[in-house]
């Protein structure tokens, strides 16, 4: 057996009251579990762009479609996208257009009947109104929701005026429910957000770990978009904004979008993927407006502060000129579940182009970043943990010559549950018997060579 790169246990650390992680997943998308490392580091994992699902090419769609939500309900995924071909941010044409799926893959148009747009009833928008500008739904998890209520929304932007930006003009967010999530209604007649600037996405879900609604919304910090965050008890009475904040060092760019969810696994625990916009950048001389943009990923587990330990792109435009052209490359908020080890998400291509669309991404499963070795192998420690069940589970992935060996460390700093070298590619080995340490403190020793391990968590 390779002996690995020398890694020192820290007294201090070994006496730090141990983290309480329950039976929870948690995902190394940041440091929060790492005490010491040698030889390892954070890794980005990029998505894989699949197939076209949805061209915008009805009559009441159009090349400035925007803001695509993605639910799943069930057997069903519905697709959530504004209609419009370029009018103001206030024009009472713009539309709330669903389409609908079995499979995250192949989407289609109900005909509702609803409303006409586009000379005909026969299509399938559900609103119509300056809310539809930037109508966001989601799936209440509340417990406690009405079945009347059990789809939510905030949708709406301020009026034009002095210090708009600022939240100083009449307007704001409206609150909307749905039992079916294609028959709307407004919650209450006046704005229940009014402190923003609002023009862009401005998403919100129930926290199920802290019992209480959440919204991401668009304002601007000293002239560059941003994000802040506000919770609610009951979706109508919401809490004073706070800026998303992070760690000196970290640039601030313009997030046009947040498409900020909890992890499907592991809901304490928020992913964030935000639309950044270059607006100085002209890449196509040909195409009138200004900006170019990407998508990066960050995450957070407070809602406030957020982690960016990777300042490189998530999704780069590529090489079509199409999404070189401004407000291309934005992420739909929501993460489909399309396959056993398989998480689907969706991103717009081609903005103010006659084949505007969606792309479907996919990624594995919590499979956003993961504590990475290369083949000369690595090791890290985690802080103290309390041992939350009988057994440690993991997620993780070897080169045929690579390999994962994990140890369990009591709090003298001894062995005390060991496992030999694994390898291959698994979404939930069972790799520890730790039913000598339940309920005790002890640290993980990890090592890696040419492996990758995503995420883990203790069992019964």
């Amino acid at each position: 057996m390779k002996t690995y790169l020398p890694l020192l246990m820290a007294t201090s650390t070994l006496a730090a009251q141990p983290l309480d992680l329950g039976s929870r997943w948690e995902l190394f998308v940041d440091e929060f579990l790492v005490a010491q490392k040698s030889g390892v580091a954070l890794k980005l994992h990029d998505p894989i762009k699949r197939e076209v699902v949805l061209e915008t090419n009805q009559p009441w769609e159009g090349r400035t479609c925007a803001y695509f939500s993605a639910i799943q309900d069930g057997g069903k995924v519905r697709l959530y996208y504004r209609g419009s071909d370029g009018g103001s941010d206030h024009s009472d044409a713009q539309v709330t257009c669903v389409a609908e799926s079995t499979d995250g893959i192949h989407f289609t148009r109900p005909k509702l009947g609803l409303i006409e747009a586009g000379g005909t009833k026969d299509n399938n928008v559900l609103w119509r109104g300056v809310e539809a500008h930037n109508f966001s739904p989601f799936l209440d998890a509340n417990p406690q929701a009405k079945p009347e209520e059990r789809y939510k929304a905030l949708g709406g932007v301020k009026q034009p005026g002095k210090n708009w930006a600022q939240g100083e003009t009449p307007g704001g967010l409206y609150a909307f429910a749905s039992a079916d999530g294609l028959h709307w209604k407004k919650m209450q007649d006046t704005p229940v957000i009014t402190k923003g600037a609002f023009d862009s996405q401005n998403l919100a879900f129930f926290d199920t770990t802290r019992n209480r609604y959440a919204c991401f919304s668009r304002i601007f910090s000293s002239n560059v978009r941003a994000v802040q965050s506000m919770t609610s008890a009951d979706f109508l009475s919401w809490s004073n904004g706070v800026p998303h904040q992070y760690v000196e060092g970290v640039p601030m760019e313009h997030f046009y979008t947040s498409a900020t969810v909890p992890c499907p696994t592991a809901p304490h625990l928020f992913l964030s993927f935000p639309k950044r916009f270059m607006p100085a950048r002209h890449k196509v001389p040909e195409h009138k407006e200004h900006g170019v943009s990407d998508a990066v990923f960050m995450s957070s587990r407070d809602g406030v502060h957020w982690d960016r330990p990777f300042l490189e792109a998530w999704v780069r435009p590529g090489p079509d000129l199409k999404n070189w052209t401004d407000r291309n490359n934005m992420t739909a908020n929501g993460i489909v579940i399309t396959g056993d080890g398989e998480w689907s998400l969706y991103i717009s291509e081609h903005y103010r182009h006659a084949d505007h669309r969606i792309r479907r991404l996919t990624v594995r499963k919590q499979g956003f970043a993961s504590m990475h070795a290369g083949a000369q192998g690595g090791v890290f420690t985690t802080h103290p943990l309390k041992c939350g069940g009988k057994k440690l589970l993991i997620n993780y992935a070897t080169s045929a010559a690579g390999s994962v060996q994990i140890e369990a460390l009591d709090e003298a700093g001894k062995v005390a549950a060991t496992m030999s070298e694994l390898y291959g590619d698994e979404f939930e080995a069972p790799v520890l018997d730790l039913s000598k340490l339940a309920g005790k403190t002890l640290t993980l020793r990890v090592k890696l060579k040419d492996a990758d391990l995503y995420a883990l968590r203790f069992a019964d």
